[in-house]
């Protein structure tokens, strides 16, 4: 009898995640450096670029403490996350999707598979919170989520063990890449490119031009040591202007906007990536 061997699953998101880079990494791989040996993240959100490039030595970080919480339960702790979004899975329904986004754990096991359940059965896998820094994303309409993705799980898990992954505001960074081994990967709030495109609802905090303008400086601070930095944002005035005064390199990418509840204002975007190399 001849065992036919399944392909192995190549790492990659295991949430789904607003603005998330995963349609955008062939973009982006002329772009990335040729040589590092560090690797930092300091906006992780979906993780796309961390799981396509697999570096050998990651220090990944985010304000959002649930996500931080979630991506250490998939490091560690895989095998028992799955077992509950199992019966996460097993009892899903519209009640019990409104009970779960109601009810917050104080485990850390359960806070991960909470969001995960509700990233996967939420409208657009949204993340999004009120001014009591409660989830509030309504159910969304899918015949048959992907509440437990076991294959996809695992192959994160194991792309993770080799990654420090902390809470920390961006400017953390500085802390940690030194030299010209250090790459590090930006991908912010993106700066609106009108009055209503705001999108707030990420940590209960906007993310406004004095952010954009702190973190065009860690950049800068950055370069100036020899790290080599990336970030991606909107293609807007106040974006360009600010990396051209430090004299970055401004590239056009091709993006594909998805979300936006007026459909007509769906469809492909420009969007910038901006590089110190």
């Amino acid at each position: 009898m001849v065992i036919q061997m399944l392909p192995e699953i190549c790492p990659r998101p295991f949430l789904k995640w607003a603005g998330g880079k995963s349609r955008l990494i062939q973009q982006y791989i002329h772009y990335f450096p040729k040589f590092y040996q560090a690797y930092y993240e300091p906006f992780l959100g979906g993780g796309a670029v961390f799981f396509h490039l697999q570096p050998t030595t990651a220090l990944l970080t985010d304000i959002n403490a649930e996500l931080i919480t979630t991506y250490r339960c998939v490091r560690d702790q895989v095998e028992d996350l799955i077992s509950l979004l199992q019966a996460h899975k097993a009892k899903h329904s519209r009640d019990y999707y409104y009970s779960v986004r109601s009810h917050i754990s104080n485990n850390d096991l359960e806070k991960a598979a909470r969001l995960i359940y509700l990233n996967k059965t939420c409208y657009n896998g949204l993340y999004r919170v009120n001014s009591q820094g409660k989830f509030n994303v309504p159910l969304g309409s899918y015949k048959n989520p992907s509440i437990c993705q076991e294959d996809l799980l695992r192959a994160a898990s194991q792309a993770l063990k080799s990654s420090e992954i902390k809470q920390a505001d961006f400017i953390n960074v500085l802390k940690y890449a030194k030299s010209s081994d250090d790459f590090v990967f930006c991908d912010p709030p993106y700066h609106p490119i009108s009055n209503t495109s705001y999108f707030t609802g990420y940590n209960g905090n906007s993310f406004g031009e004095k952010d954009q303008i702190r973190l065009r400086n860690v950049c800068a601070e950055l370069a100036n040591r020899g790290v080599k930095v990336m970030v991606c944002n909107s293609d807007c005035e106040f974006i360009r202007k600010i990396y051209t005064e430090i004299s970055f390199n401004i590239y056009d990418i091709s993006a594909s906007r998805s979300i936006n509840s007026n459909t007509k204002k769906r469809g492909i975007i420009s969007e910038l990536l901006i590089t110190s190399y």
